[in-house]
């Protein structure tokens, strides 16, 4: 890009024009929506994955074909993409790109440096996942935006002995960007998950002269025993000898007790229809199938409305419908009566054990009826398959967890797509996992935001997707610096205080 079409770009800002945004690997629309939020334009998004891509283009675009089609980034050239959704020339149609190469992007890119691939495309060709950072990059060269924003797992400071963060800050200043990543996690900025990753921002040099990240608004003391991704990145990256080599990476923002509690699961989700998982099993009314977003279920006026809870009915643009219809449940008859046991922050060694119990008092129950049933019998094999789950405690410790009402949920992943276990709700009279609206509440999109698909899709949406809430603070720290508040601020603060008005 010359000199000359940056300064259009910046001056065409700062005379009050919108930020035009290019959400690259968009998935649902959780970076977009946050800077949505933030003011910022959301003019284009490239996603792979069909059902995410027409949650974007719905969401976003109102269903428009052009914005809702699924698009691979490695076949898709730039300038067709402006082509096609008529946003005039490459070099001027965009001034910020979000998103990030999904982390198995980087599984088998090895001792090689990052900085090579760009250095020499070729070198990769015959690996699709490590050419998905090839292809950003490609974008960043043929956009030229004034910001970038990528998010991805905090192991990518340290895989496989390389710091892709550092290595992507390195290959961006040769192209003329000033950059800084750092580890943040989602609860100290209002969403109720303690959702952990590493975010890394880039500005032309002409935009700002160093990055920042924003200051936490809320504070959580992370439950007992509760290792924090953050610790274990930065343990990784320690023994591995990167951090003295780690110029552009950034201490995170530290959070205060002083601040705002952290949001908690009960705030986020309590005032949401309760799903009676054993009634509604004896009454017929959940039954084996797919689940998909038909059937309306109204809020129950009776519930506490927190405040976060009202930010997600009344977020603008996506405020909530007369009633939800992606309010679903999985179908897991055999557990329902096992999680109504389980205890507050309970794992499956503690599930299993439950289990073990029940079988137990179940045996001794059809004893006192005259009824024996004796260990390894075709009747015993078949009443314990109906009662325990049939995973080793051992080698699965983490595979299931019962949420606390008082505190931030844990991390939602994508293989919410497969199971909910890792998120059972706490509430014992409804003894189910979540919903995919309390899933959605949970990574804090808004009650108005639909997903396309069917419930497992949707899941998989949410648990890939970028907190809307930690995305639209750091929308607002991008915001600053490309209106030139932040190099403003400097500027002043450089002066002679006798000039100082």
């Amino acid at each position: 890009m010359t000199g000359i079409a940056v300064g259009q770009k910046i001056a065409r800002l700062r005379a009050g024009g919108r930020p035009r945004v290019l959400d690259l690997f968009a998935g649902c629309g959780g970076l977009s929506l946050g800077f949505h939020a933030a003011g910022f334009d959301l003019r284009a998004a490239i996603e792979f994955e069909p059902d995410a891509a027409r949650s974007h283009g719905l969401n976003f675009h109102g269903g428009a074909p052009e914005h809702s089609r699924a698009r691979d980034i490695m076949a898709t050239r730039p300038e067709d993409l402006t082509a096609e959704l008529d946003l005039g020339p490459v070099g001027m149609a965009f001034d910020v790109i979000i998103g990030g190469p999904p982390c198995q992007a980087f599984a088998r890119v090895g001792r090689p440096k990052l900085r090579e691939i760009d250095a020499h495309p070729d070198a990769f060709m015959h690996d699709p996942r490590a050419r998905l950072y090839k292809e950003y990059l490609r974008y960043v060269d043929a956009f030229r935006p004034l910001a970038v924003l990528m998010e991805n797992v905090p192991d990518v400071l340290n895989h496989g002995g390389q710091n892709i963060a550092e290595e992507t800050c390195e290959v961006l200043e040769a192209k003329g960007y000033v950059c800084g990543y750092t580890l943040l996690n989602a609860s100290y900025y209002g969403v109720p998950q303690t959702r952990e990753r590493m975010l890394l921002i880039a500005y032309r040099h002409e935009v700002a002269e160093a990055v920042s990240f924003p200051k936490p608004t809320h504070w959580v003391n992370l439950p007992p025993g509760y290792e924090g991704t953050r610790a274990v990145a930065l343990k990784l990256l320690n023994q591995g000898s990167l951090l003295g080599t780690a110029h552009s990476y950034r201490e995170p923002p530290e959070a205060a007790e002083t601040l705002a509690p952290a949001i908690t699961a009960e705030e986020a989700i309590g005032d949401l229809p309760p799903i009676y998982a054993r009634a509604e099993l004896e009454t017929g009314a959940l039954r084996r199938g797919a689940r998909r977003f038909d059937a309306p279920l109204r809020y129950d006026g009776r519930r506490r409305v927190s405040a976060y809870a009202k930010l997600m009915r009344s977020w603008p643009g996506f405020e909530a419908p007369e009633a939800l219809v992606d309010h679903v449940i999985r179908y897991l008859p055999r557990d329902y009566e096992l999680f109504a046991r389980m205890n507050a922050g309970d794992q499956y060694p503690q599930a299993w054990q439950h289990a073990q119990d029940m079988l137990a008092e179940r045996i001794a129950k059809l004893r006192r009826k005259g009824v024996t049933i004796s260990p390894g019998s075709p009747e015993y094999v078949r009443l314990r398959d109906a009662i325990v789950p049939p995973y080793d405690a051992g080698k699965f410790p983490n595979k299931w967890r019962k949420m606390w009402r008082d505190q931030p949920a844990r991390t939602l992943m994508a293989h919410l797509g497969k199971d909910s276990y890792s998120h059972i709700h706490y509430d014992s009279e409804q003894a189910r996992t979540i919903s995919v609206r309390e899933a959605a509440r949970l990574q804090s999109f808004p009650d108005g935001f639909r997903f396309c698909g069917t419930m497992n899709p949707a899941f998989r949406q949410i648990g890939n997707a970028v907190p809307p809430l930690l995305a639209k603070v750091l929308a607002g720290e991008i915001m600053k610096a490309l209106k030139g508040v932040e190099r403003e601020t400097a500027d002043e603060s450089r002066r002679p205080a006798a000039a100082v008005r």
